[in-house]
């Protein structure tokens, strides 16, 4: 294969790197693109064909139907991941580049545990926002308010030993702000962490236990949690993760860093596909259950129905990470027993789609987004959280990118355009508009 390409333009040829990753992705290094034409530039909207970085985090192929963390495939060592580690375990894999040891593992839960609390004062900005708040906003504005409380955190280059302490608070309080933002929206009194459980007992309890009586963390539902956080931790250059890398570029601090990735993935376009796939199904109850006929408006090209949660713009194949999460929805919605309409369509909808020829010729089978939406309703999550629960997942993942992206050095995003507005014109005085 040839290192180089070349580029003819006004008839002159230039020649550009070809670079190649390990899993030899091959991409065209047009670095030096401006200076070796004059200012010639390229126009890629949505960046479907740029890559912005290398990075060794995360490898995706959307059209094998691969995801691998660090080098931990789905469909082979995932799986594992998913079944036998924690959530913690994987979050430091992401952010440290290797699985912990046993006195690693131990340091690093105590380090987190540690820092469970948020100071009473978030409380006091808590009480600022209207219980109509939308949950993303209320998370977004305390992480970015996280900045206030830790001064010495908003220098990214200050010590490791600072950078890796402001992990260790971010990851640790996160759960506890997400919370509080579920409390506010419902207008109950926030749950103060029980570091007596682990991290997705932590949350569940803080969720969902009222003063009123006593609550215990189903283990059924705190394992499915552990899985779907494990399974969104993340997924290489998307929005929020591009969005993460391109703040931090200018040296803000990770607080802030992933504050704007929160917003980017607020966003219907990313962060909403589960709570997309809640609302079809709640709109197909409305108008009487009837599975069959929204099949086939799925299927019908004229029909501007869609069906969410099968398919994905990603994985062209399948999703690896649904049949993970298949089975601990199944499970979660077995143990509850729950009695819900909704939960019904959505399990009739998947096993007439598995069946339907036009499915799965198209291979649009369930992601992970469907069955995610299916878990988080059976727990009693409502919709508008299912994307604070995706901010949940994918933190680790931004740090990692965050972390990588500052110990490369890598300089601040800026990108091009190309100009199509009014060329130069005479000002004209205001009487004479």
């Amino acid at each position: 294969m040839s290192n180089t390409a070349q580029l003819i333009l006004d008839g002159k040829t230039y020649e550009l790197p070809v670079i190649e990753g390990t899993e030899h992705e091959r991409a065209i290094d047009i670095s030096k693109l401006r200076s070796l034409t004059g200012g010639v530039t390229t126009i890629d909207p949505g960046y479907k064909n740029t890559g912005a970085t290398k990075s060794a985090i995360t490898f995706l192929d959307g059209e094998k139907g691969i995801l691998r963390y660090r080098g931990y495939s789905i469909g082979y060592s995932i799986e594992e991941l998913a079944e036998r580690s924690t959530f913690l375990e994987v979050a430091y894999l992401l952010i440290y580049g290797e699985l912990p040891n046993e006195e690693q593992f131990s340091s690093w839960k105590s380090e987190i545990t540690m820092h469970t609390m948020v100071h009473e004062e978030i409380k006091n900005i808590l009480d600022g926002f209207p219980s109509n708040a939308h949950p993303m906003g209320v998370l977004s504005s305390l992480v970015s308010a996280l900045t206030a409380f830790y001064p010495k955190s908003l220098d990214p280059n200050r010590s490791i030993k600072q950078v890796d302490l402001s992990i260790a608070r971010i990851i640790a309080k996160m759960p506890t702000i997400a919370a509080w933002a579920f409390k506010n929206e419902i207008g109950h009194p926030v749950n103060y962490p029980d570091n007596t459980l682990d991290y997705c007992e932590n949350f569940i309890k803080m969720m969902f236990a009222t003063p009123a009586e006593t609550y215990s963390v189903d283990p059924v539902v705190s394992d499915a949690l552990n899985k779907l956080l494990i399974l969104h931790a993340d997924h290489e250059q998307n929005c929020s993760t591009s969005t993460v890398r391109i703040v931090g570029s200018s040296q803000a601090s990770l607080y802030s860093s992933i504050s704007a990735g929160i917003s980017a993935l607020w966003g219907p376009l990313h962060g909403g596909a589960n709570q997309a796939v809640i609302e079809m199904l709640e709109g197909i109850k409305s108008s009487g259950g009837d599975t069959k006929k929204y099949l086939d408006k799925a299927k019908d090209k004229n029909d501007p129905f869609r069906l969410m949660g099968f398919g994905h713009r990603v994985y062209k194949n399948f999703d690896p990470r649904a049949t993970i999460i298949k089975k601990a929805a199944d499970g979660v919605l077995a143990k509850l027993g729950v009695n819900d309409p909704v939960l019904d369509i959505a399990r009739g909808l998947e096993e007439a789609a598995l069946k339907d020829e036009y499915f799965v010729s198209r291979k649009l089978y369930p992601n992970v987004d469907f069955y995610s939406g299916i878990i988080y309703r059976a727990m009693g999550i409502p919709t508008e959280m299912f994307t604070v629960m995706f901010t949940l997942g994918r933190l680790p993942g931004w740090i990692a990118q965050w972390k990588e992206m500052r110990e490369n050095n890598e300089p601040i995003g800026r990108p091009r355009q190309v100009y199509t507005g009014h060329n130069s014109r005479p000002y004209m005085e205001l009487g004479e508009r």
